[in-house]
């Protein structure tokens, strides 16, 4: 059996050559496309003992050593490893919650739905569960600075791991598309922060000359040591679900490294032994910022169609995005869908998490509102079990929130005509008389309008 992956290597989507080393870009030296971390080893019969690990990962549960209780490290079996003496740099990411969604379930038409809430980690996204195998590995091989372009999350979690092992940080955000809440985390983590003019997909490429010029290690989600940590988040999935496979994973789609990674994981489960059939993963994108949905209806995913990308939800507004390739491979391999969501149904569905007792950012709540179409379509069915992958934590963007309860998150748009739906999800703040009666008949109000 195979314990430790010291032999994983680096192959390229594209062409298929293996990569000795990280290029500077993070992509393949010969043809310019992804790379992939790879286990050849894997292919040999016995090479993983499925059920002795599943085992052994519960026992690390239990364990006080740092790289057990991180909820990536703890599958490292299924990682590649970092050479002897380099400790893993971890703020004890992953350990994410399941949490059942009973009244979006009634609402989206499903018995079953449950809702997988990475924006419990410690930097509040599921970047996290990637930047701690990135940033290892870039401290493994001595860079004293990392880099990322970044709609918000990425910039705050690479920050921190950054920190956190003793490295400097460069952030390149677009000017005036992040959120405050998220620009604070990168700027108290410490993170030299450019805010540039232009969007997300400019500052991805003046990064790419960046880091040709300096020795800057890129940690952008072109990283394929990012993938393998992200892709913890379907182990761990699958652990608390007893192995047993959900029909559906929803994931939102931005810069589509997560459905990528998650994708990665079941197959690589599925080829090992640990499951025994694929779930279906969709991805669920931003009307404004759809290039994946454009990419599969229009070219059938052999071509991707760029987008200038538009939508409240920063976290996905991405138009060039990069994984579109693996994105579209798992899509296919699993039998997933890829639909479009409008603005007004992301915020009307981020508020119905919201009714369940989960907060997210607006990004996450695509899922639900996306899974509201699929089962209109026929694609997701009634009986079916449906996990939603939430990005990010609702304190990621409060403003939004905010917005939405006072009634004018859409004032002055062209969405203003349709966000009457939204009404009876709003609960803005009621000014009183600091009197006790005063409060007393606000209640009796609301219960005599409950009764009506």
């Amino acid at each position: 059996m195979v314990s430790k992956q010291e032999l994983a290597q680096l192959r390229c989507i594209g062409c298929g050559s293996i990569a000795g080393n990280l290029a500077p870009n993070a992509r393949c030296e010969q043809c310019g496309d992804l790379l992939e971390v790879v286990y050849a080893e894997w292919s040999k019969p016995g090479a993983v003992d499925a059920a002795s690990l599943k085992a052994l990962w519960l026992r690390r549960r239990t364990s006080f050593l740092p790289e057990d209780q991180s909820g990536v490290w703890r599958f490292r079996d299924v990682l590649p490893a970092l050479r002897e003496g380099n400790d893993p740099i971890t703020l004890r990411e992953g350990n994410t919650p399941v949490y059942e969604l009973p009244s979006c379930a009634r609402i989206a038409g499903v018995e079953r739905l449950h809702a997988k809430h990475q924006g419990m980690n410690p930097t509040g996204s599921f970047k996290d569960t990637g930047m701690t195998t990135a940033a290892s590995f870039a401290r493994q091989e001595g860079f004293r600075w990392v880099a990322c372009a970044s709609t918000g999350n990425t910039s705050a979690s690479m920050a921190a791991y950054a920190a956190r092992g003793g490295m400097r940080s460069l952030v390149l955000i677009p000017d005036g598309k992040i959120t405050w809440s998220k620009l604070s985390q990168s700027l108290d983590y410490g993170a030299v922060t450019c805010q540039l003019k232009t969007d997300f997909d400019g500052c991805m490429r003046v990064l790419n000359e960046v880091v040709k010029r300096m020795p800057v290690y890129l940690l952008n989600s072109v990283n394929p040591y990012r993938l393998e940590g992200q892709k913890t988040a379907a182990i761990e999935l699958l652990e608390q679900f007893n192995w047993e496979v959900p029909d559906h994973i929803i994931v939102p789609g931005g810069n589509l490294a997560n459905s990528s990674a998650i994708g990665k994981a079941v197959m690589e489960l599925k080829n090992l032994g640990f499951i025994n059939r694929l779930p279906k993963i969709s991805v669920i994108q931003a009307e404004g910022a759809n290039p994946l949905v454009r990419t599969v209806r229009e070219k059938s995913g052999k071509e991707l169609i760029a987008v200038t990308a538009e939508t409240m939800a920063s976290a996905i507004r991405i138009g060039n995005p990069a994984s579109w390739k693996k994105a579209v491979h798992v899509l296919q391999a699993t039998g997933g869908a890829v639909e479009q969501v409008t603005e007004v149904e992301i915020a009307q569905a981020k508020a119905e998490i919201g009714r369940d007792g989960i907060g997210c950012e607006p990004a996450s709540a695509v899922t639900l509102a996306g899974l509201k179409k699929l089962v209109k379509q026929g694609f997701v069915k009634r009986g079916e079990s449906v996990v939603l992958i939430l990005t990010g934590h609702l304190l990621k963007d409060p403003e939004f929130t905010l917005k939405f309860h006072r009634g004018d998150l859409f004032t002055g748009t062209a969405e203003e005509n349709q966000a009457a739906v939204l009404v009876p999800l709003q609960r803005s703040p009621i000014v009183l008389d600091a009197s006790a009666d005063a409060v007393v008949k606000t209640l009796e109000s609301v219960e005599k309008g409950r009764e009506n």
